[in-house]
């Protein structure tokens, strides 16, 4: 996919700022007391966390999914290793 090989050239900064722009933010969830943003961009979701947890701080590390069958196998997948 053409968007996934463009997005992986950005920058960490350009690709979380290119998500906030045009990017759908679907939730957030928490994780080893961290809070995660859930981006989708056309079939891509992307997991975002952020300095201070604060979308207006810069981002620290990104996860990227394709597909949304990737992405419900990998959410089972981390809520049943919270247990």
């Amino acid at each position: 996919m053409i968007l996934k090989f463009f997005f992986k050239q950005m920058s960490l900064q350009r690709q979380a700022n290119f998500l906030k722009k045009r990017g759908i933010m679907l939730g957030t969830r928490l994780k080893d007391g961290r809070r995660i943003y859930i981006y989708m961009l056309r079939d891509l979701f992307i997991e975002v966390l952020f300095k201070n947890d604060n979308v207006n701080e810069h981002a620290e590390r990104l996860n990227m999914l394709e597909g949304l069958h990737n992405l419900n196998e990998y959410l089972e997948r981390e809520f049943k290793a919270s247990f």
